[in-house]
């Protein structure tokens, strides 16, 4: 007797908002990898949902302007927010110090600061007992599981994160300012790592390592190329096999471009920010907004683990902003309207070569 098949749900739930409820820190992806959300709610969404666990994340500074602190500050106060272990490297000599120029994550008294439609919030009111089953991520403290925090959060740059996300979590915070050699620093990632094996299905916690402005001047190994080059190749091996993801900012204007060649593709995800002047007359006759954008964000590379497909973004340049110079948004970049006066726009020649002359071929 053919076995009875039990009729499901045509309404199925999201496997993605199932586990974000688990465990908030962390979300499905594409071919069986997990994602670890950036801190930056617009960054996960142009990455297909934010970093992949043991991937190696690298973004290259900007000489003029050091944006890349802004998705560093982010990136580690997310992890915070989740309790998860970070380990924080950085050239200066109080690292410690920079903990406390992380950013808070956004309140519920916060929630019009980021311009909710009120009116897309009446059309979905019939509906509000399937809002659980949806796979957006929540931008804000869900009450209703205790306080947790979501997926992903936005955060105020002009809060500080309050002590009760320090306290009780191991972070570990180094200066590679006196470091002759880069195996002090590679042991120490090692031995994190080796706290998130990669061995079972589920995974109950996974950790953070930020590596601030590596190959800076500051540090005495700056002229040792090759062993950076070696680092981050045996740093991006023992990353691939742990349940944590690494992010290195880098100046590749102090590099030879040989050597930045190679650490950018050694990188899985590959980003790079730049400055915007502030008075530049003609950008700012071809970009609209611009007169709100802080700095430019290039995606260079997106990390695809275990597959072969690459990914085709509909954008690979954004703008960075600073909402009511609080919270961190990229935008896509819209090219400002052609003015009428200045000649012909697009679409409004008549003829196909351009000519005034009426004849056959006159469109």
């Amino acid at each position: 007797m053919a076995a009875t098949k039990t009729r499901g749900s045509s309404f199925s739930r999201n496997l993605s908002a199932v586990t974000s409820t688990q465990n908030p820190g962390l979300k499905h992806g594409p071919n069986g990898t997990m994602l670890l959300s950036s801190g930056i709610p617009d960054l996960d969404k142009m990455l297909g949902g934010g970093f992949s666990l043991g991937s190696l994340v690298m973004i290259m500074e900007d000489a003029e302007a050091p944006h890349h602190m802004l998705l560093l500050r982010n990136f580690m106060s997310q992890g915070l927010v989740h309790k998860q272990p970070l380990l924080y490297a950085s050239p200066t000599r109080d690292p410690k110090g920079f903990l406390g120029t992380l950013p808070s994550p956004k309140t519920l008294k916060d929630d019009t600061s980021r311009g909710h439609d009120s009116n897309n919030e009446k059309d979905l009111r019939i509906a509000w007992q399937y809002k659980k089953y949806f796979g957006e991520p929540q931008l804000n403290v869900n009450a209703s599981n205790g306080g947790k925090h979501d997926y992903s959060n936005d955060f105020d740059l002009r809060k500080p994160l309050e002590r009760q996300f320090f306290s009780g979590l191991p972070i570990e915070c180094v200066s590679i300012q006196d470091f002759t050699s880069l195996a002090p620093l590679q042991d120490l990632c090692a031995k994190f790592l080796a706290q998130f094996p990669r061995t079972g299905v589920s995974i109950s916690s996974a950790g953070r390592i930020a590596i601030q402005s590596f190959c800076s001047p500051q540090c005495k190994y700056s002229n040792m190329e090759w062993h950076m080059l070696s680092f981050i190749r045996s740093l991006k091996s023992m990353t691939r096999t742990s349940n944590a993801v690494v992010v290195v900012t880098f100046p590749p204007s102090l590099l030879s471009p040989s050597c930045s060649k190679r650490l950018q593709h050694m990188a899985d995800t590959l980003l790079s920010v730049k400055a915007i002047p502030d008075e530049d007359k003609e950008m700012e006759k071809l970009l609209t907004g611009y007169q709100d954008m802080v700095g430019l964000l290039n995606v260079h590379k997106v990390a695809r683990l275990n597959t072969q497909v690459p990914v085709i973004l509909e954008a690979t340049t954004f703008s960075i902003k600073l909402q009511k110079r609080r919270f961190l948004v990229l935008e896509c970049l819209n090219q400002a309207p052609v003015d009428g006066s200045s000649g012909s726009s697009y679409g409004k020649s008549g003829t196909c070569s351009g000519s005034t002359k009426a004849g056959p071929l006159d469109f």
